[in-house]
């Protein structure tokens, strides 16, 4: 855990949300079960194997130590253990209700005290920088899996017109609502709490779009498992997007490598051209990058291209 207490040492005072340490990425050895990130005003550390207490007490002794150096704030931070017996404890300080947090000047509903998922992939981050670089004025977008439409946010900001999120679960989107709200961009968005592969004949009489986003999750049963469903989710591409337009495809499957999508959406719909991968943020580094979050850009070519 040295590694760990290493980087809590030099870390510096967190601002917006992002990750602090990820051993997650087999960089440092016997690292490999834990992750921190900061939520400002709090810090969360992750682990997917048990921790004892004199582990947590020496996190919580490297955590002070260091926040005395930088602010005269109080030190919040959360630890969830994962996996079987899953708990999370509230370590230290409190946790703000609502909390919100900031990315690139964007704000977001988070909730650190109960689930596994938060309210913000930070890994994510690049890819919701790819859409706010890459959104045409007035664009129509179709953001499915889109759990609290973080795309959908940074989308409308960038002069997108339109954008249909579409989420199993209709808490999730409630959140997207508040997002929404949260950043001054309601109008324009639309949210439908649909099973997607229920829904395409809907999806396609919206659209054309000029952006489909796909997320989903790598395996939820009754929801989407990869290995078989992101065939499908393909092959419905070229018929949702305008020509010209633009997927941003991911995938976040450690057994699954990028030639697995890429495969995949050769197969299933050859008329999109692959435009290259989007970098994860460098918080994220992994050992292995067919490991990581894989975010691969793809486009329709405009008619006579």
């Amino acid at each position: 855990m040295q590694a760990l207490l290493d980087a809590i040492a030099t870390m510096a005072l967190p601002t917006d949300a992002r990750r602090l340490f990820h051993g997650r990425g087999g960089l440092f050895p016997g690292c490999e079960h834990l992750a921190l990130d900061a939520y400002p005003p709090v810090l969360l550390l992750t682990s997917f194997r048990p921790l004892d207490d004199a582990a947590l007490a020496a996190v919580g002794e490297a955590l002070a130590a260091r926040w005395r150096q930088l602010t005269d704030a109080p030190l919040n931070w959360v630890y969830q253990g994962r996996g079987e017996g899953a708990q999370t404890r509230l370590m230290a300080g409190g946790v703000p209700e609502p909390h919100v947090v900031t990315e690139a000047g964007t704000r977001y509903l988070v909730h650190l005290l109960r689930g596994q998922n938060h309210g913000l992939f930070l890994d994510m981050a690049e890819g919701r920088r790819w859409v706010r670089e890459h959104m045409t004025p007035g664009a129509k977008v179709l953001n499915l899996f889109a759990y609290s439409c973080a795309f959908s946010v940074v989308a409308l900001q960038a002069g997108a017109a339109e954008v249909v999120n579409v989420d199993m679960a209709s808490g999730a989107l409630a959140t997207g609502r508040s997002n929404h709200e949260l950043n001054g961009v309601k109008a324009g968005a639309k949210f439908l709490a649909h099973d997607i592969f229920s829904s395409w004949g809907k999806l396609t009489r919206g659209g054309p779009y000029d952006l489909v986003i796909c997320d989903p999750p790598s395996f939820q049963k009754g929801s989407f498992v990869a290995t078989k469903d992101y065939a499908r989710l393909a092959r419905r591409l070229p018929t949702l997007l305008a020509p010209g337009g633009q997927a941003l495809l991911c995938l976040n499957a450690p057994e699954l490598g990028e030639g697995f999508l890429r495969d995949t959406v050769a197969e299933q719909a050859p008329e999109l051209v692959f435009a290259g991968r989007v970098a994860n943020p460098a918080a994220f580094a992994d050992a292995s990058p067919d490991r990581a979050l894989k975010v691969l850009a793809y486009r329709l070519p405009a008619a006579g291209r």
